[in-house]
C-alpha cells in the first residue's frame, strides 16, 4: 500500500493570528487602550477559527474608521465562546456603549445580546452576519447569495477547463456552520447554479455536508470521509469559504490525489497562493475595507443622531431590517492583481517561497 506524505493545514497563520489577538486586545480595548474608559461603539468579533479575516482586516479596519470620526470604541474578540461574547456585550454597556456591532456566533446567542443591548437603550448593528429574530437596527455585509452564485460558476467554470463537464462528474458540497445564516445564503447562491445541473444530469450530487462552527479541521475530516464514501470519485468541490477548501487541498494531498475544480471564499493569503499553483479554482473577494467603513459609517451616524443610507432591507424572520449589501467579486489567476491594487492584500502575503515564481 502506498504511503503518502501527511499534509495538515497550514497554522503558520492562524498561530500569528492568534498572536495579534493577545497583543491588540489592549492596545484596541477602547480608543486609546484605557478599559476602564467609557465608550461610544462596540465591535463583537466572533473567533479566529471561521476565517483569519476578523483580526487580520476586520479589526484595523474598523479601529482605523472609528478613529477617524473621533468615536471612542471597544474591539473585542469572542474565540468562538457565545457566553464570553455576551460577557464582552455587557461589559460594553456597562462602558457606556451607544451602538454595538455584532457578528454573531449564532442566532440565539447574537438575539440575546441584541436584546440586552435595547432593554439598556444602545442600538445593534449585524455585521457581516444577519441575526435571525434580532433587534439589530441594520444590517452591513455582502450580498451572500451572489457570493454562493460566484462559487458555483467557479467550479461550473473549472469542470469546463478540465474536460470533465460533459463526463457527468461528481460534485460535492462543503458547506459552513448550519447555525450560520450566511452559511445558508451561500448555499443558496451556488444551489441555484449546481441545481439544475444535478436535476437534469449533467452533474452527479456527491455529498453535501456543513462543517460545524466553520471549523477547518472538522472539514478535513468530514472531506476524508467524502473521499472515503465514494471511493476517492469526487470531481469538483464546492467550498464555502478559504479554509474549508484548504482542508479539501490537504485532503486530496493525503491521498496523492490531483486538484479538482474547487471554489472558496475571503481572498486569504493561503487561498489566493492554492488559486495561484492549481489547487483552488477561484475564491471570492469581499473588500472588508468596504463593508468596515459601511458599518462604522452607520454606527457614527446612529451615534451622532444622524440620517443613515441603506439600499436593501432583508428578513431576519420576525421583520425587514434595513440592509447596506456590498457587491463580491470572483477570484482567479487571471485577475487576483486586483487584491494588491485595492490594498486588501500585500504581495509579500502571497508571492513567498515556492508562490513567488506563481506570482505576475
Amino acid at each position: 500500500m502506498k504511503k503518502f506524505m501527511r499534509w495538515s493545514l497550514p497554522v503558520i497563520v492562524l498561530v500569528g493570528v492568534g498572536a495579534l489577538v493577545a497583543a491588540t486586545a489592549s492596545a484596541h480595548g477602547t480608543k486609546h487602550g484605557r478599559t476602564a474608559a467609557k465608550i461610544q461603539a462596540c465591535v463583537l468579533l466572533p473567533d479566529t477559527k471561521s476565517s483569519v479575516r476578523w483580526e487580520l482586516f476586520d479589526r484595523p479596519y474598523l479601529a482605523k474608521a472609528f478613529q477617524a470620526a473621533h468615536v471612542s470604541f471597544s474591539i473585542v474578540n469572542a474565540q468562538n465562546d457565545a457566553q464570553k461574547m455576551r460577557s464582552q456585550a455587557d461589559q460594553c454597556l456597562a462602558n457606556g456603549a451607544k451602538v454595538i456591532l455584532v457578528t454573531n456566533l449564532d442566532s440565539g446567542s447574537g438575539a440575546a445580546i441584541e436584546a440586552a443591548a435595547a432593554a439598556r437603550g444602545a442600538k445593534t448593528i449585524d455585521y457581516d452576519r444577519l441575526t435571525l429574530n434580532g433587534k439589530s437596527s441594520y444590517y452591513v455585509s455582502f450580498n451572500n447569495v451572489s457570493v454562493g452564485k460566484l462559487q458555483g460558476q467557479g467550479v461550473v467554470s473549472g469542470l469546463r477547463a478540465n474536460g470533465k463537464y460533459s463526463k457527468h462528474p461528481v460534485v460535492a458540497e462543503l458547506n459552513g456552520a448550519p447555525t450560520d445564516n450566511n452559511a445558508k445564503l451561500f448555499k443558496q447562491g451556488y444551489d441555484s447554479v449546481l441545481g439544475p445541473l444535478y436535476k437534469n444530469g449533467t452533474f452527479k450530487k456527491g455529498p453535501d455536508q456543513s462543517v460545524p462552527q466553520w471549523d477547518n479541521q472538522k472539514a478535513l475530516t468530514i472531506f476524508e470521509q467524502m473521499l472515503a464514501k465514494t471511493g476517492n470519485k469526487i470531481d469538483a468541490v464546492d467550498a464555502a469559504n478559504d479554509g474549508l477548501a484548504g482542508a479539501v487541498v490537504a485532503a486530496l494531498k493525503n491521498h496523492g490525489l490531483k486538484p479538482i475544480p474547487l471554489s472558496g471564499q475571503d481572498a486569504t493569503p493561503t487561498g489566493v497562493q492554492y488559486v495561484l499553483a492549481g489547487w483552488q479554482t477561484m475564491t471570492v473577494y469581499k473588500s472588508v475595507r468596504l463593508e468596515a467603513n459601511a458599518a462604522a459609517a452607520v454606527a457614527v451616524n446612529l451615534i451622532k443622531g444622524k440620517k443613515v443610507q441603506t439600499n436593501a432591507k432583508l428578513s431576519n424572520g420576525s421583520r425587514d431590517v434595513p440592509s447596506i449589501l456590498l457587491k463580491p467579486v470572483a477570484i482567479t489567476k487571471k485577475n487576483y492583481t486586483l487584491l494588491f491594487k485595492e490594498g486588501f492584500l500585500k504581495r509579500n502575503q502571497v508571492c513567498i517561497g515556492t508562490y513567488k515564481k506563481l506570482c505576475k
